[in-house]
């Protein structure tokens, strides 16, 4: 890419399964119900590992034990980003998903997203005596103004650059890069265009 090149990550979300109990299901019927056996599940776990090895990361996959309602866990990240910041966020953000994809933690349980904000070392309100008060009562609801409408047919995850290239489900690195270099690409052309 082009040294020089300012950056903004903006993480934006929606539950895609919100109906999901809120303790849960177990991780391994769940998948194996949604792509149809369990042959089907490993191969796209496999996917899955290869994209994320292709990045730097090891995913522990077989640690998951439960697939989680991840509405409280929207909450959290939402409340944080209006509360510290998109830096502040974008810190808790990461620490989910390691929790979740390496560690296998419940993510949508109260005590393990009490544990991650103790880890990035959140403050919330003194009032609500979190994080003692594990069901998170606190947390305002989702749906706001703020909220990208969900796409029906867009994977996950989904990637946006420069608003006029993005990329969906898991991805080599390579293809991330492509489509940067293509919004690049574009924005440039645009911009000779005005100059014109």
């Amino acid at each position: 890419m082009n040294a020089g090149r300012d950056v903004r990550v903006e993480w934006r979300s929606y539950p895609l399964i919100p109906a999901t109990p809120p303790d849960g299901i177990p991780y391994r019927d769940f998948y194996v119900a949604r792509l149809g056996s369990p042959q089907a599940v490993a191969v796209r776990q496999a996917q899955v590992i290869q994209a994320a090895r292709e990045a730097g990361l090891t995913l522990a996959l077989d640690r998951i034990e439960t697939f989680p309602n991840t509405v409280l866990a929207h909450r959290l990240v939402r409340f944080v980003r209006k509360q510290d910041g998109a830096a502040v966020a974008a810190t808790l953000i990461d620490k989910l998903f390691t929790r979740y994809f390496i560690g296998g933690g419940n993510i949508g349980d109260g005590h393990v997203l009490g544990e991650v904000l103790a880890e990035c070392g959140i403050q919330v309100p003194a009032e609500e005596n979190t994080p003692v008060r594990h069901d998170m009562d606190w947390l305002p609801p989702l749906n706001g103004p703020e909220d990208p409408a969900p796409r029906s047919g867009v994977g996950v995850p989904h990637f946006i650059f420069n608003g006029t290239h993005s990329v969906s489900g898991s991805r080599p690195p390579a293809a991330l890069l492509e489509a940067m270099q293509r919004a690049l690409a574009r924005a440039k052309q645009i911009a000779t265009r005005a100059a014109a």
